[in-house]
């Protein structure tokens, strides 16, 4: 919306498109692994409450740009802030809860984003059309201003209330008894989990199988979210424009965000309850095998069509799968900075992939056919189906060598009941025996 009133002379989007892709490459990229590797040192409940701060003060700021050169330049230090949020929020979950939790979590923290998704663009287009003119003022500065000033108060309650990770915890609201409660309950860290000195660094995370094997987890997955990230149900609503209205085309999209919510749950309920991932994988693999299948067809029936985007919605539930698993295998080493820096550089991994992955298969000129994009997706699924079984070996592995020996059990246990690692571990962690 903003771009229609800046005042670029003639013609201004494919400009500021272009010129807003290649800065959003730059700062996905840059915006990740600083905080990672951060966190491990400055307290997150000091560090992403700031964060939410710049990142309120640059969006009021952006209401006063006159070019496109001056947005990018602001949405290029918005994305190094905002670069903060999600791995980070999936490390806190990582460190609070067990694997038969994190699942759950992680679902409700995305699915959150849906629907904040959804309810956004009705918020700020009502804020564009009904504040235009205010103050002297155009809808989409407003837009930019309120969401700034709505963020503040999110910030406040981070720096009064965000709870750290359980050995560093002042939150006010649990008891002594509830924190020891919360350290027991996780693997002991281990002896370097925050050492963050660069020849460390580097051997622990970037010269292991593990952190490359769920670096390339990430894109491999997040490809098959193509169809609904991309916007081509809507894409295709507005080539039949004929047959919708203004508001069809409006609201019938987020029917996929609804789809995806309720298939990100439930997905994640059943891997907390059974312990096993696999099976869920393998599901979203045919699901979208079967949306390629269908899209492919040139002359699909609205319904068939309207079926296969819905269904295309379901993609969502490798979120939990993607970052729950990980998650979970990284947990059992101890070492928190390689868990860091590990979601964050997954994070990156799909980060990369949809700054060319949508131009090239799913553009909005080939709308309303997408004959690449749909090869695509049934492609990748083959290659995520594949790469289900690196994981699963990584899960076996990993939980082989670590096992999942809590702090508690490790204070409670007797000096002689210490066994081998290779079967003292086999009963330790039903949850990755069932994977």
């Amino acid at each position: 919306m903003c771009y229609r009133s800046l005042p670029l002379g003639t013609n201004p989007k494919p400009r500021a498109f272009i010129l807003d892709h290649a800065n959003a490459v730059r700062r996905m990229a840059i915006g990740q692994l600083p905080h990672g590797i951060i966190i491990q040192k400055i307290a997150p409940r000091i560090w992403f409450p700031s964060m939410v701060v710049v990142w309120a003060g640059l969006t009021m700021v952006s209401a006063a740009v006159k070019t496109v050169t001056q947005l990018c330049v602001v949405r290029f230090f918005l994305g190094l802030t905002e670069g903060s949020t999600y791995a980070g929020t999936i490390y806190i979950i990582g460190s609070w809860y067990r694997p038969e939790e994190i699942s759950k979590r992680t679902a409700l923290f995305t699915a959150s984003g849906q629907v904040g998704t959804m309810f956004a663009g009705v918020m700020m287009t009502a804020i564009y059309k009904g504040m235009k003119g205010m103050a002297g003022l155009q809808g989409w500065q407003w837009v930019f201003l309120i969401d700034g000033i709505i963020t503040l108060p999110i910030a406040v309650f981070g720096f009064l209330y965000f709870p750290d990770i359980p050995h560093t915890t002042r939150a006010s609201y649990l008891s002594e008894e509830e924190r020891k409660l919360a350290v027991s309950r996780l693997p002991q860290p281990s002896e370097d989990s925050h050492n963050i000195m660069p020849l460390s660094l580097i051997k622990r995370v970037f010269f292991t199988p593990m952190f490359w094997i769920l670096f390339f987890w990430s894109p491999v997955c997040a490809s098959t979210e193509a169809f609904p990230l991309q916007n081509t149900f809507l894409l295709w609503l507005k080539y039949n424009d004929k047959h919708f209205t203004q508001a069809n085309i409006n609201t019938y999209p987020l029917g996929v965000q609804a789809v995806g919510i309720v298939a990100n749950m439930l997905a994640a309920w059943h891997m907390d309850a059974t312990g096993q991932r696999v099976p869920m994988a393998i599901l979203a693999c045919l699901l979208q095998i079967v949306v390629g299948a269908m899209l492919l067809v040139r002359d699909l029936s609205f319904a068939g069509t309207f079926f296969a985007f819905y269904l295309a919605g379901s993609a969502y539930m490798v979120n939990p799968l993607i970052f729950g698993w990980a998650n979970i295998i990284l947990q059992r080493t101890g070492d928190d900075t390689i868990r860091s820096v590990t979601l964050y550089s997954m994070n990156i991994g799909s980060m990369v992939l949809w700054t060319f992955w949508g131009i090239v298969f799913y553009s909005a000129a080939d709308a309303p056919y997408w004959k690449k994009g749909s090869i695509a997706l049934i492609v990748c699924c083959a290659v995520m189906f594949g790469y289900i079984w690196a994981v699963y070996y990584l899960d076996k592995k990993t939980m082989k060598r670590y096992g999942y020996h809590t702090q508690g059990e490790a204070e409670n246990a007797p000096v002689e009941e210490k066994k081998d690692p290779d079967t003292a571990t086999k009963e330790v962690d039903p949850d990755a025996a069932r994977n």
